[in-house]
């Protein structure tokens, strides 16, 4: 059986006086005033307007994270409007970079500004071609077993993993794992969908909402091996944005028919789904990077087609709290 030192590492106290600098969920008993107090933080998140892309594009991917972003691939509008447009974001402007070999939208994106990770998309056609960037350049590498568009995109540049996405029709529930030279075949989802909001690495990843074709609320953990349907989100939405890990993951953004362009932010903690400060600007087919309390929301459609940057924070702010027990 689990014991709370186990847990968090120290014993619990009998003090006279409160600790001058107690850890966050540390518990002790005040002999003086005769109550038990715990140390928690209270956070708040919301979203900050940062620069704009240079280029304007939605159905875009992206890596990275809120200080060092990666945006490529996407639709800018045009006819075809296919671009294979590069930008790095260094947590206050974006700055263009080496295109993609393929031009193409709707990629999906992993890994890390300099070791990033694109796959799958339309050119047109649909293809399952896979790029990696060093932070300067892209390489074509082997292409996806399955050629597809709207991924579910996670993980790193040498342990990738794409899930759902479509043809237009079908929509798909297959799963391939990248190990950084060709991609596998592994077990599919339990809902088939695409323009997931993905999150997590290639052990541990999070698909989350989808089109199916209707925004869905459907939530599913994979462990590496299989997909387990765990709680759904509050809010039906497909073509949202997702950043962070499978137990601390943020979705925003998104479109469904009934409430239109959402602009409804989501907090996961491995469990259940919280609603927490939504967007500025409603919109879908966007991208995000990086963690739950630093997160990077670009492009997108309103519509129309847009460059617009947020950055959403989290901030805290510690404090002792009396534990009442009747």
């Amino acid at each position: 059986m689990a014991t709370y030192k186990g847990i968090q590492g120290f014993t619990i106290q009998n003090l006279s006086a409160d600790p001058s600098n107690p850890i966050e969920g540390q518990v002790w008993y005040n002999s003086t005033s005769n109550v038990w107090k715990v140390e928690e933080a209270t956070t708040v998140g919301a979203w900050a307007t940062g620069n704009n892309m240079n280029t304007t594009r939605t159905r875009i991917a992206g890596a990275g994270t809120q200080t060092a972003g990666l945006a490529f691939n996407g639709y800018d509008g045009g006819t075809p409007g296919a671009t294979g447009a590069t930008e790095e974001y260094d947590g206050t402007s974006w700055t263009n970079s080496n295109s993609l070999n393929t031009a193409r939208w709707a990629a999906s994106g992993a890994g890390t500004q300099t070791a990033g990770l694109g796959f799958g998309g339309e050119v047109p056609p649909i293809t399952g071609a896979t790029e990696e960037y060093d932070g300067n350049s892209w390489t074509n590498s082997n292409p996806l077993n399955t050629a597809r568009k709207y991924i579910g995109g996670a993980g790193t540049q040498t342990a990738g993993l794409a899930f759902g996405g479509t043809q237009d029709p079908p929509d798909f529930a297959s799963t391939e794992e990248y190990n950084g030279t060709s991609w596998t075949s592994v077990n599919s989802m339990n809902t088939a969908r695409e323009r997931i909001a993905p999150a997590g690495i290639q052990t541990a990843a999070l698909a989350a909402s989808g089109d199916t074709p209707a925004g869905t609320t459907a939530t599913e953990e994979y462990d590496g091996t299989n997909w387990t349907t765990v709680n759904s989100m509050n809010t039906a939405r497909g073509a949202g944005g997702g950043a962070g890990i499978q137990t601390a993951a943020l979705v925003f953004g998104g479109n469904n028919p009934a409430p239109g362009f959402l602009t409804a932010t989501e907090e996961y903690d491995g469990t259940s789904w919280t609603s927490t400060t939504s967007m500025s600007t409603g919109r879908y087919l966007l991208a995000g990077a990086g963690t739950q309390p630093s997160a990077l929301a670009f492009g997108g459609a309103v519509p129309p087609v847009s460059a617009a940057t947020e950055e959403y924070t989290k901030t805290g702010t510690a404090g002792i709290k009396t534990v009442t027990v009747s």
